[in-house]
């Protein structure tokens, strides 16, 4: 796939590629200018060992990460707890379809080879080992590769109570905390996407990693009778929620489609598999965060699944964009024209968005 058609209109401005390609070009001189390169830094069998003693806990890694860092890297990736950046509010919570952190790529000179190793390690801690090639095949198709369109900061100081790494770039939100973001799961509201074959998909997104979540989810809705079905589509003059709307309505909230108490037990059955499938790519301990956080709030039973009319790509019935929601429980796929992914878990809703 080319690069100009890595990137499309809803997932950020064109000019971003033009600016990466700089950036790798200027890179090697704004690491000599910093001194990177000449400073002492883990070596790579220390940088595995460190890996190694630390596998299944990519918080170990951060603080890894953080001691490998030197002063003027510090300065550019690593920012206090409770940073505040202009417009884009508080940064660690920010989650967004296309946006970069920083402007340091993980591949880019910026860091060294030890370093890189050691992110790559954090990140394969936050996700399913069954799921890594699964995600470098996403991030090949809608960024050139692992590392090469994404960055990386850390907020407050690991080893401490409050710290949290973050990766993002197309397609991506990625947390780790530690659990220092209190109420919260995966350390704050994360996104995932895919465009598997260009900017439109088509109504079976072929290659899209992460369409059989919709399958699975759509399987629901054949099961239901003509009443449910009513109740559960939102008509297309109605339209799609905004993109990033997955603030929290509460416990009082009108929820859209129908609620999960209404769906017999062979119907719940299925919807369970669907949010096991939701949680799949993630490590065990943010997956038993997500279903502690839905259980403080009633669990299943107080939530909704709506499916939308508007977005149904070719028109066949087979529901592209879909929701299912609590009091503070959102999980948000909006597959047209490809597949955008909106997560927002806590087990309170007085929790905000940082959009």
């Amino acid at each position: 796939m080319s690069l100009e058609n890595r990137f499309c209109p809803d997932c950020g401005d064109s000019n971003e590629v033009r600016r990466r390609e700089f950036l790798k070009t200027a890179g090697l001189a704004g690491a000599a200018a910093m001194g990177i390169g000449s400073l002492p830094l883990l070596t790579p069998g220390r940088a595995v060992a460190a890996a190694t003693a630390a596998k299944g806990a990519p918080e170990s890694l951060v603080k890894v990460l953080y001691d490998a860092l030197t002063p003027g890297q510090k300065e550019q990736v690593c920012y206090d707890w409770g940073f505040v950046d202009g417009d884009r509010g508080l940064l660690r919570t920010r989650v967004a379809n296309n946006w970069h952190i920083n402007k340091h790529e993980i591949n880019s000179d910026f860091y060294t080879d030890d370093q890189r190793a050691i992110i790559r390690g954090i990140f394969e801690g936050i996700i399913q080992p069954e799921w890594h090639k699964r995600i470098d095949h996403q991030l090949e198709d809608d960024a050139g590769g692992y590392g090469e369109d994404q960055n990386i900061a850390i907020f407050g100081t690991p080893g401490s109570s409050k710290f949290e790494f973050v990766m993002t770039g197309r397609h991506m939100t990625l947390r780790c905390d530690g659990d220092s973001s209190d109420h919260v799961a995966f350390g704050g509201p994360i996104f995932y996407g895919h465009a598997a074959s260009g900017f439109n998909e088509g109504p079976t997104h072929e290659g899209n990693v992460f369409w059989p979540q919709a399958v699975a989810a759509n399987k629901v809705f054949e099961m239901m009778d003509g009443k449910q079905r009513e109740a559960a589509l939102v008509k297309k003059e109605k339209k799609l929620p905004a993109e990033q709307a997955v603030g929290f309505r509460g416990p009082d909230g009108q929820l859209p489609g129908i609620p999960v108490t209404e769906l017999s037990s062979d119907q719940r059955e299925q919807l369970q598999k669907v949010l096991q499938m939701l949680v799949e790519p993630y490590r065990q301990s943010d997956r038993d965060e997500v279903i502690a956080c839905l259980k403080a709030q009633g669990g299943l039973d107080r939530c909704a699944l709506a499916f939308y009319q508007d977005g149904d790509i070719g028109g066949d019935g087979m529901w592209d964009c879909w929701r299912l929601e609590g009091p503070s429980f959102v999980w948000y796929f909006r597959g047209s024209p490809h597949v955008h992914v909106w997560v927002n878990v806590a087990n309170d809703a007085s929790v905000k968005l940082n959009a």
